[in-house]
């Protein structure tokens, strides 16, 4: 099955619905896309949680080595990695129970799409949430 993002209207729904988002590949450097996306989606009210294993903490939030040791409930898992890495990431996500998938622009796999998809996690790929955000502000 070739990847599908969802339409306009349900991104609008889930970007309305769910505010709680693990950040995979969070950098620390304001300087970088994850920060600045990150930032932005925290100023708007959403409760950013940084998954980077290199790092102790980004935006003021405690940052976490693997979406697995978080001690919450995620809704969105928002991924700035690679595109390889998207298949180990999707299978962290369904594990954790978090309801939506959602790889950065420029980042997909197919591969990682069609698992979300057999486990009814809804996928956003080659999408910026800060840009789609603001679309629906």
């Amino acid at each position: 099955m070739s990847i599908l993002n969802p339409s306009n209207e349900v991104i609008k729904d889930i970007l309305q619905k769910y505010k709680t988002i693990a950040v995979v590949g969070l950098s620390n450097n304001p300087e970088r896309t994850s920060y600045m996306v990150a930032e932005a989606m925290q100023a708007a009210g959403y409760e950013i949680i940084p998954v980077n294993p290199s790092v102790d903490k980004v935006l003021g939030q405690k940052a976490f080595s693997s979406l697995e040791e978080i001690d919450k409930p995620i809704d969105i898992v928002n991924v700035f990695r690679r595109s390889e890495f998207l298949p180990d990431i999707a299978k962290e996500t369904v594990a954790i129970g978090a309801k939506v998938f959602w790889a950065q622009l420029g980042v997909s796999n197919q591969d990682a799409f069609d698992y979300l998809q057999q486990h009814n996690v809804t996928t956003v790929m080659d999408r910026c949430i800060k840009v789609e955000h603001a679309k629906f502000k």
